[in-house]
């Protein structure tokens, strides 16, 4: 169950005992149990006490830490990331033969891959407000990546979508080698992999 999920399901507890089991929960989230009973207070009171209880998730693809990375660090890991992928892109384009007519462009943070028909087109770009990649792929829609730093070093580490779990550079392995039909190299791009 997601962490807004639960919000919502915490929301509505009345101003009774507030004491609950969330038993089913223990291996997602860790939520505070509630020991007193409610004064007699207005919703809205109520509503501003509940909406202050924290969550705290075990699940590593609940809890992203792009937020851990300063924004230098998050300006020069994406844009690595960015380059690796548009010279990688290119070399893949002009390998194959089928690809000749595609276009690889890269500009300002957006790195745009129009494969032609009936592939489509990829659009990566960086999101620096959000620390985030974004990614608009023809097969599988919109994805939003935060940067999940190595353990040693912040400057290490992979890209992740939060909802799935699965990384930029596994998601573009397995759609562009079904693309080329043949063995692609994503997974030893920088920032590619888990440690």
């Amino acid at each position: 169950m997601s962490a807004l999920l639960m919000f919502r399901s915490v929301r509505r507890i009345t101003p009774q005992l507030w004491t609950r089991s969330y038993s089913c929960l223990t291996s997602q989230l860790q939520v505070p149990t509630l020991h007193h009973t409610a004064p007699e207070c207005s919703p809205l009171h109520r509503q501003a006490t509940i909406t202050s209880l924290r969550f705290v998730t075990t699940n590593p693809n609940d809890f992203i830490a792009a937020s851990l990375i300063d924004s230098v660090t998050f300006e020069a890991v994406c844009s690595d990331t960015l380059e690796s992928l548009c010279d990688y892109f290119e070399q893949l384009v002009e390998e194959t033969s089928f690809l000749k007519a595609a276009d690889v462009t890269y500009g300002d943070g957006v790195l745009t891959v129009n494969l032609g028909q009936p592939y489509g087109t990829y659009v990566i770009n960086r999101q620096s407000p959000n620390r985030q990649i974004w990614l608009s792929s023809p097969t599988s829609g919109p994805k939003r990546y935060d940067f999940v730093p190595d353990k040693s070093t912040v400057n290490e580490g992979c890209w992740v979508y939060k909802h799935d779990g699965v990384s930029l550079h596994e998601l573009l392995q397995e759609e562009m080698g079904a693309i080329t039909k043949g063995e692609v190299q994503f997974l030893e791009l920088p920032h590619s992999r888990r440690k």
